[in-house]
């Protein structure tokens, strides 16, 4: 049996680039232990294991992979969400909101999505510099999933403040706002049952009314907060893009000269800088063996996707960033896999092709400035803030 590498979570390597971090401790197993001041789990880091990890229902979500917060007791049977339920819990939860997120809704929302876009950039008029995070790419996701879902305008402004704290990874300050999460969450329902409309608290509405054993109001509570908040995912994704791109300017030159690229450009950039860095830990129902490492029951176990994705054995030259990089046999895990496949994957596509599209076309002097700033975190790859300088811009 081979050592398993051991790899510190609180290593500035792993906290600031962890793209290479990864790497030797992939070449010599295709799995390492995660440590960490209180901390310790498996590390999925090799593609092919990553993804039969991942469909396996051997390792499985549970409330024990997440920190529990201290929040007031009518709160918390509103925090059981779909994310932490198996099997056919998870399953019927599932497709109640699926329809709601296929690529076709995503590509029908493509034109509400530009003028939010346009809207955030119109913003900009009169300045010579911005900041891109507080200015267009964290609030840009959550005006599209409250939108998405049926968050009531007048209440969108405290969704944003929540979106906020997710998006800053503030644990104690999501605590503190869990009760306005909740009826906030209430009031969305509430409001959708005198007003219906073509969003998803309306259609999960009419679905407990057809037949009320499919969703308890508990759960449907759950699923608004969860799908609000969940849609913070394309801010880190742009903002990352964004740097990545500035990083290889032929390549930036080439998407300017021909935007068709987008779409391919967008997947390679999920491959290249996705925010996500661990999975959500999943623990083992019994012991299992990958590769040639025995895992005992009962331990959590999660996947790096910065070693996955520039996985040699999965990805032809893993470390060339190209956004004309050809779809093969293996795909990003950007967005995970198996039945816990991120619902919101084909809106944070079009967001971010609609978004990176439109920043391009209308600024096309756009260039970063000094202040970019990393927030340093094991498990999100992201930005808090990145000043680029405008110049002129082109016309709407």
């Amino acid at each position: 049996m081979s050592v398993v590498p051991e790899i510190p979570l609180t290593d500035p390597e792993v906290l600031y680039d962890p793209f290479s971090a990864y790497r030797p401790a992939r070449e010599r197993s295709p799995i390492a232990k995660l440590v960490a001041p209180g901390l310790a789990m498996w590390a999925v880091l090799r593609h092919e294991e990553a993804r039969k990890m991942l469909s396996d229902p051997r390792f499985a979500l549970s409330p024990n992979s997440y920190q529990r917060m201290d929040i007031p007791d009518h709160c918390r049977p509103y925090m059981r969400t779909m994310q932490e339920v198996e099997g056919a819990e998870h399953l019927r939860l599932r497709r109640l909101v699926s329809p709601a997120f296929t690529p076709r809704k995503a590509a029908a929302l493509r034109p509400g999505m530009e003028r939010l876009v346009n809207d955030l950039l119109d913003g900009f008029a009169g300045k010579s510099q911005v900041d891109l995070i507080t200015a267009f790419a964290r609030p840009l996701p959550i005006d599209v999933i409250c939108a998405l879902v049926g968050i009531p305008e007048a209440d969108r402004p405290r969704w944003r403040e929540y979106g906020a704290t997710v998006a800053a990874g503030d644990g104690a300050g999501l605590a503190k706002a869990v009760p306005g999460i909740v009826e906030d969450s209430l009031a969305a329902i509430a409001h959708r049952k005198l007003e219906p409309a073509e969003d998803v608290v309306s259609q999960l509405l009419q679905i407990q009314a057809d037949d009320g054993d499919r969703l308890s109001e508990t759960e449907l509570v759950a699923l608004v907060w969860q799908l609000v908040l969940g849609g913070q995912v394309p801010g880190n994704l742009i903002a990352n893009s964004v740097e990545a791109l500035f990083a290889h300017p032929a390549q930036l030159a080439e998407l300017r000269e021909d935007p068709a690229l987008m779409p391919g450009a967008v997947e390679e950039l999920m491959r290249w800088c996705s925010p996500q860095l661990l999975t959500i830990p999943r623990f083992t129902t019994e012991d299992v063996r990958i590769g040639d490492v025995l895992i005992p029951e009962g331990e959590p176990v999660t996947v790096a996707i910065p070693a996955v994705n520039r996985d040699p054995r999965a990805f032809p030259d893993p470390e060339v960033f190209d956004l004309r990089r050809a779809a093969g046999p293996a795909w990003h895990l950007a967005f995970a896999h198996g039945p816990h496949f991120c619902l919101g994957a084909s809106l944070a596509r079009v967001q971010t092709e609609v978004a990176l599209t439109a920043l391009l076309r209308r600024f096309p002097d756009l260039a970063l400035a000094d202040g970019l700033r990393r927030i340093p975190d094991p498990g999100t790859w992201r930005l808090d803030a990145l000043p680029v300088s405008l110049r002129a811009p082109v016309a709407n």
